[in-house]
Formats: structure tokens, C-alpha cells, sequence
């Protein structure tokens, strides 16, 4: 399925690909605004269960699209609708209720690494560089924005990238938190599809409420009473059953959404 600027691919290890090779997958007001739609829709399909974010090509993404920054309809506030669509996305993204790992080659910057640090990994090709570039044209960074790369990178680096504009290398992002794996290029499909390959050995139910405890925990809400339904669903789904009986004797365990 292609729709406005992404390719879908479905399955149990699905993929969510930035294309738009030629302009080198900047994103469009129109991408920012079909982006929750499309993750809704995996989302809402039960035989999806880990999702890979990538882009075309050789390059993750290289930002938004800046002709189309300051095109808003309105003089005073022209940015207004892309930063609505671009907050939405970024939501949709960090709340996708199933694991997403960012699968990054090439450049990685502004647009581009907002998607990427709302997935919840980010594994990376040697030769990428990463970067925030809004001081370099005059952009305020909204503080919801912010507020996610804060909490991965800590303040002196957010201060850096967002005060600067300069590029990380792979590995300048590995020591500072901003990924969280580094590979050779040509091995970095195998390594996204060996954790897939993991994640979907794993307690389901397991992932979902911690992923859910961590969002609400940064978001400073309630995550006692979520975490507490997803416990139960594990006894009456028998997940916690098979998982306990599996480490007793020794062997891996068959979930019962594995069949």
C-alpha cells in the first residue's frame, strides 16, 4: 500500500517505509497528516506485532520539507497547521501500541529524527548522522518535541543539538542515548530482524503493558491501574501460565497467540 509519500508492508514484522527516495524522504505537510491514519490501521491489525520504521533508499530521513514550512494559511502563524499535523503524528507514533523500532541509514535529521525518537529503538547503520536543525533557520521547537528527546538524551545534550544544529555520527548518537544499537551497513536488516525476531518470542500482553507503564510514567500520569488489566489479561489469556510452565521445563514458550 502507498499512500501520500509511505509504503506499508503487513505481517507479523511489519514495515513502515518514508518513500520519497528522489527528495530524499523529506516529509510533507501531507505525509504529517496521513501518518496517524496509516499507524491506526496497523495498529487495529492483530497479525501485526512488531513495526520497522526505515526509509527508501539510502537515507532515513532528511527533514521536513522546507518549502513547505512557512505555507500555512494563515500570515500570523503560518507553520500552524504542519506543527498540528507534525504534534499529532509524533503522538501516534510514541502511542502505537505494539513495538517500533527505527531502522536508520543515511541522514537522520529534524522531521526525520522526530519520527525516529518516538519509536522505541533505534538501531543504526555506521555511516548515518543525526541531527536537530532548527537554529540553523530560525524554527522554535515546540516543547512537546523536546520533551521526548530530553528524556532520551538528557538536557546538555538536547541543549547542544537544539542550540547548535550540528550532526552526530552513529556513534556520537550510541554514546549519547540517541540509538541504541550501531551496525555495518550491510549487516543492520539482520540485526532490526533478529530483535524482531525476539520480540515477537516474547510475552505480547508483557510488551504492551510495559510499553504503556513507560509512556505513562513520562507523561507523569496513572499507570498503576492499566498495568493491573494487563496482568489479568495475562492469567485469563494464559500468557503468565505458559510462560511459567515454558521456564520450568526448561524450553521456549508457545503463547497462545502464537497458536
Amino acid at each position: 500500500m502507498d499512500d501520500l509519500g509511505f509504503t506499508v508492508e503487513t505481517g507479523a514484522v511489519a514495515r513502515l517505509v518514508i518513500d520519497r527516495a528522489p527528495k530524499r524522504n523529506a516529509l510533507t505537510r501531507a505525509m504529517w497528516e496521513a501518518l496517524p491514519g496509516l499507524l491506526a490501521e496497523l495498529a487495529a491489525d492483530p497479525a501485526v506485532r512488531v513495526l520497522l520504521v526505515t526509509g527508501a533508499g539510502p537515507t532515513f530521513s532528511a527533514g521536513a520539507d522546507i518549502g513547505e514550512l512557512v505555507s500555512g494559511s494563515d500570515p500570523a502563524d503560518p507553520m500552524a497547521e504542519l506543527r498540528a499535523h507534525n504534534l499529532r503524528a509524533q503522538v501516534a507514533l510514541r502511542e502505537f501500541p505494539k513495538p517500533t523500532v527505527a531502522v536508520i541509514r543515511g541522514h537522520c535529521i529534524g522531521g526525520g529524527l522526530e519520527i525516529a525518537i518516538n519509536c522505541d529503538f533505534r538501531f543504526a547503520a555506521s555511516g548515518s548522522t543525526y541531527g536537530v536543525t532548527p537554529a540553523r533557520i530560525g524554527v522554535v521547537y515546540p516543547p512537546a518535541a523536546i520533551k521526548v528527546l530530553l528524556a532520551l538524551v538528557g538536557p546538555a545534550t538536547a541543549k547542544y543539538l537544539l542550540f547548535s544544529g550540528d550532526l552526530l555520527t552513529a556513534e556520537e548518537a550510541y554514546t549519547k542515548g540517541l540509538v541504541d544499537k550501531v551496525f555495518p551497513e550491510d549487516e543492520l536488516d539482520a540485526g532490526a530482524a533478529d530483535f524482531a525476531a525476539t520480540l515477537l518470542s516474547r510475552s505480547q500482553l508483557t510488551i504492551r503493558s510495559a510499553k504503556e507503564t513507560v509512556n505513562a510514567l513520562l507523561a507523569e500520569t496513572d499507570a498503576d491501574q492499566l498495568a493491573f488489566q494487563r496482568y489479568q489479561e495475562t492469567i485469563t489469556d494464559g500468557e503468565l501460565v505458559e510462560g511459567i510452565a515454558a521456564f520450568q521445563g526448561k524450553r521456549a514458550p508457545r503463547f497462545p497467540w502464537q497458536g
